[in-house]
């Protein structure tokens, strides 16, 4: 007779990353409504610290619905690794490319339209 696999209970560590999304977009939505002067007025690399933050929140959270919710943790690490790496270059460069666009038309616009901050 041929053995019957042992089920493991997944609840334990579905509520724990349950948790730590819930907290990483509790974090994004409190830091987008106070929207901090100092995050938002100054710029590092091209872009203010806040964009910064929610892309690397984003990029957080965008693992651990992969890593967990895609079961990539029970994958060959070749796998997990051309999947994971794979977006995260694509992410970033598409988050590069979104903030270099959105920063030369604010530029080009500015003494156009009056931006409301």
């Amino acid at each position: 007779m041929a053995h019957a696999q042992e089920h493991k209970s997944h609840t334990g560590l579905i509520w724990k990353v349950f948790i730590i999304l819930s907290v990483i977009t509790i974090v994004e939505v409190i830091l987008g409504i106070i929207k901090p002067e100092v995050l938002h007025l100054t710029k590092v690399l091209g872009t203010s610290p806040l964009n910064i933050i929610f892309l690397v929140l984003t990029l957080v959270k965008a693992y651990y619905i992969t890593w967990f919710f895609m079961h990539m943790a029970d994958e060959t690490k070749s796998l997990r690794r051309a999947v994971v790496w794979t977006a995260i270059f694509l992410i970033i460069y598409l988050a590069t490319l979104l903030l270099i666009e959105g920063s030369y038309i604010n530029d080009v616009l500015a003494p156009l339209v009056k931006w409301n901050y």
